[in-house]
């Protein structure tokens, strides 16, 4: 099973760097739908959190491990569910170029509108061509100290 997280690339980069995910801003219950060993791929529709800087691009890829939702405080009354993630080597993938190439978007005129609801399933066909078009490897993106690994914002 796959699941698509839908997130800005700054918070993605975030999350890749933590070797954590959030969903649906930061709500518990779409991440306990998501089982360890899943795999798990963001689609940002746009570059930076409340900015019209748009993106349409899948930007990191990776498997879900054994911990279960926590929640952390990231400020002051804002306490989101987080779970761990083996996030894995990839480059940003543009949708476009797979619109017809996904069952997920083949056919649609209004393919964006799923990703609307912030988390979806999809096939295991679909991970594997968008895991393609990433060129994601199945190796740990780094064993470097989380708090020194760099991460460019996708080309922003």
């Amino acid at each position: 099973m796959a699941w698509i997280i839908v997130a800005s690339a700054d918070h993605v980069a975030g999350g890749v760097a933590g070797g954590f995910v959030q969903a649906c801003h930061g709500k518990d219950a779409p991440l306990r739908r998501i089982r360890p060993g899943e795999t798990v791929i963001t689609y940002s529709s746009s570059a930076i959190f409340g900015q019209a800087v748009p993106l349409k691009a899948f930007t990191a890829i990776g498997t879900l491990l054994e911990k279960p939702p926590y929640r952390v405080e990231v400020m002051e009354g804002f306490h989101p569910s987080r779970r761990d993630v083996e996030w894995h080597a990839s480059q940003p993938a543009p949708i476009r170029p797979l619109l017809d190439r996904l069952e997920l978007t083949r056919g649609k005129q209004n393919w964006g509108y799923a990703f609307r609801f912030g988390i979806l399933r999809i096939t295991e066909e679909d991970a594997v061509t968008i895991a393609s078009a990433m060129n994601a490897g199945t190796t740990p993106l780094s064993s470097e100290p989380k708090e020194t690994l760099q991460l460019p914002l996708f080309g922003i």
